[in-house]
């Protein structure tokens, strides 16, 4: 089941603030090119960068397993021009194939079991096109997550302050697991939230599992070549095998 950041409508509608365009946007914005391709969105949530690739001409399908989202992905200018999926990753159906399939904002940590990960990647596989590419990424568990991840911060939505703290509530097993509170002048959402942290051979050994191969990998959204020891991110450019 998604996080009620994701399923509660009011905290969707939050979602672009604290989630708005970024430089990892322009990164997979720019791996569509100017040929029109079939872009599959795994993950698409409220819909934002496929809402850039329609505007280019693409052909996208954006996929999520929260309605909420989809509801505020569907609002965007170009929402009517997409295929909106209700879905999750694993069970994502479709005749089609796509050249470009994404999955990002670290979805892939979601995925806290293998059988989740295998289902993924073979749902990505079945729908890749000859050539084409899937781009994805995850974090790098050698970096010290807990101590960054604290924090506090004010949403303003229609004159309103939101106030969001997000608190470390449990470490180990490669996993994380946290709290992200929303003050609102009436009440106080919480959602829970716990994220899969696998290190580059890990993935890489399920990629190959599932019939697929890591390309390149990089270290952040500027190319940069991945360094276990001070990379972020870790960014998965994938081939069929």
């Amino acid at each position: 089941m998604p996080d009620l950041h994701y399923e509660d409508p009011l905290l969707a509608n939050l979602y672009d603030l604290d989630s708005g365009w970024s430089i990892d946007r322009d990164f997979y914005l720019a791996l569509a090119g100017r040929d029109k391709k079939r872009i599959l969105d795994l993950g698409c949530g409220t819909g934002l960068l496929g809402d850039a690739y329609a505007a280019l001409g693409h052909a996208v399908t954006g996929v999520d397993p929260a309605k909420a989202m989809l509801d505020v992905a569907r609002q965007k200018p170009n929402g009517a021009r997409i295929e909106w999926v209700q879905s999750s990753a694993q069970a994502f159906h479709s005749k089609q194939q796509f050249d470009l399939i994404i999955m990002t904002g670290n979805a892939f940590q979601v995925f806290l079991e293998d059988e989740d990960i295998l289902a993924t990647f073979a749902a990505m596989r079945k729908h890749l096109a000859p050539d084409g590419m899937i781009a994805f990424e995850t974090r790098n568990p050698a970096i010290d997550w807990p101590s960054l991840w604290n924090r506090d911060a004010d949403l303003d939505i229609n004159g309103h302050t939101v106030h969001q703290s997000r608190q470390i509530l449990k470490t180990g097993n490669s996993r994380i697991s946290f709290e992200t509170r929303y003050a609102l002048a009436d009440r106080t959402l919480v959602s829970k939230s716990e994220l899969r942290f696998l290190s580059r051979p890990d993935i890489e050994e399920r990629l190959n599992a599932s019939g697929l191969r890591a390309e390149t990998v990089y270290g952040g959204w500027q190319h940069e070549p991945f360094d276990e020891a001070v990379s972020h991110e870790m960014v998965f450019i994938v081939r069929a095998a």
